[in-house]
């Protein structure tokens, strides 16, 4: 791997981890919930993290395993891509629900509960984003090795998803400290999670690098982006209350994201 190919997907990385931060500062500012741009925004997220991953992904992870002489390419293909979902279906059962960075959370809610529950709360949910944002980590890094001309879509995709789970973190921790440093780096830290997950990624599959391994890698990142959007983003982005506009942000994502690969 060309040095200025990792730096580009060490940078996408942190950037979309970096997002969680984002997050966090409005949740400062904001004295209600905008549940049309959350909603409209995990809707586009989730468009263009599908799209990307049954338009380009998977298909590209199948010419890659016939270009490596695979026995069996197909096949490989779609185990790859259904145990990319086991993965990140496995670390969604061990987060407790309570805790799920996806589960929805208003700032209006915070000024009613308990400081103590609230500090734990924020705790928990950093440890749990963090744990759940590493395979996601994973899937940005080597989406923008394997997929350059894609790679800035979905980090922007994974920025944004991330962005509620900034505020789902720093409101329980402000409102328990008053402290907007203390919830700001409980966010900022939980995202760090991304880019690490990348870089253990990247180290661990280096000694292993050939067109078959880059195959499986590329249709394991397309299972953990359909599952991440369909189990988690669509289903976050109704809870707000906001039906057509997360409709109108998932077509809204897709025909942006096909846009964009036409125009390369």
């Amino acid at each position: 791997m060309e040095s200025s190919s990792f730096l580009f997907a060490l940078l996408l990385t942190l950037f979309a981890g970096c997002s969680t931060g984002v997050g966090s500062a409005l949740a400062f500012f904001a004295k209600k919930t905008n549940t049309k741009f959350l909603a409209t925004a995990l809707g586009f997220s989730a468009g263009v993290m599908v799209y990307v991953s049954f338009v380009e992904l998977f298909p590209q992870a199948q010419e890659l395993l016939l270009a490596g002489s695979s026995a069996f390419p197909k096949l490989s293909v779609v185990a790859a891509f259904f145990a990319g979902i086991a993965l990140i279906f496995l670390i969604d059962m061990l987060i407790p629900k309570s805790e799920n960075p996806h589960e929805v959370h208003l700032v209006e809610e915070m000024h009613r509960s308990n400081p103590d529950r609230l500090k734990q709360t924020g705790a928990l949910m950093a440890l749990a984003i963090g744990i759940h944002n590493f395979p996601e980590g994973i899937a940005t890094f080597a989406s923008a090795y394997l997929s350059p001309e894609i790679a800035i879509p979905v980090a922007v995709a994974i920025a944004i998803h991330n962005i509620p789970e900034g505020i789902a973190v720093s409101v329980p921790i402000y409102y328990a400290t008053g402290s907007r440093k203390k919830a700001f780096w409980y966010s900022f830290l939980s995202g760090m999670a991304e880019p690490v997950g990348g870089l253990i990624g990247y180290f661990l599959l280096l000694p292993f690098l050939s067109p078959c391994s880059l195959g499986l890698v590329m249709a394991g990142v397309a299972g953990i982006m359909v599952f991440v959007s369909v189990d988690e983003l669509i289903p976050a982005a109704e809870r707000y209350g906001e039906h057509h506009y997360a409709i109108f942000g998932f077509v809204g994502g897709m025909a942006l994201m096909a846009l964009s690969l036409l125009m390369l």
